[in-house]
């Protein structure tokens, strides 16, 4: 069948895998939702001829009657009844080495850690319009209370007033 190097890597793929997400796995056993997302990372399934329905199928097959996860031996029994199904021009031992390719070496891809894009997006003060626009100045700092309330003026002066606070100065002459 496969090289032995080749089954080292898929082993090591496999401890991967079933240690993705838990923080108590131990690397021995793998869940039915790794499982799922080591055939789609790893480009088992392709939507056509192997899609996520067939994955959960041959998760449940090889799988204990009570067991919730599967080991490295029932891995390579679930690879082996998806790699016909997958490489439909092969032969069987073909089509095992062909899987077994797909996924030996691969580790777990982590999609939407952190999407800076859509973060800085949100926080683009020049992009806001209608009041919340008045609630940071130019350089995108926050005007804090003032931004966010109308505060009254009790000067005593109208608004926009030219001569504003200059009464005193007057008056003392």
């Amino acid at each position: 069948m496969a090289g032995n190097a080749e089954m080292a890597s898929l082993e090591e793929s496999f401890r991967k895998f079933a240690i993705y997400g838990d923080t108590k796995a131990t690397g021995q056993e793998m869940n039915g939702k790794n499982w799922a997302k080591l055939c789609k990372d790893c480009k088992v399934t392709d939507g056509k001829s192997v899609t996520s329905t067939d994955v959960d199928i041959v998760f449940s097959k090889v799988k204990g009657k009570t067991a919730r996860v599967i080991n490295y031996e029932e891995f390579k029994k679930a690879l082996e009844e998806l790699a016909p199904k997958r490489f439909k021009d092969k032969s069987k031992e073909e089509a095992y080495e062909a899987i077994c390719q797909l996924v030996a070496g691969k580790e777990p891809i982590n999609v939407g850690v952190t999407v800076m894009g859509a973060v800085e997006r949100l926080t683009d003060t020049s992009k806001y319009t209608g009041s919340h626009k008045e609630r940071f100045d130019e350089s995108g700092k926050g005007k804090g209370k003032s931004g966010r309330e109308n505060i009254v003026d009790t000067s005593g002066y109208v608004s926009a007033y030219k001569n504003a606070g200059t009464y005193d100065a007057k008056v003392k002459k």
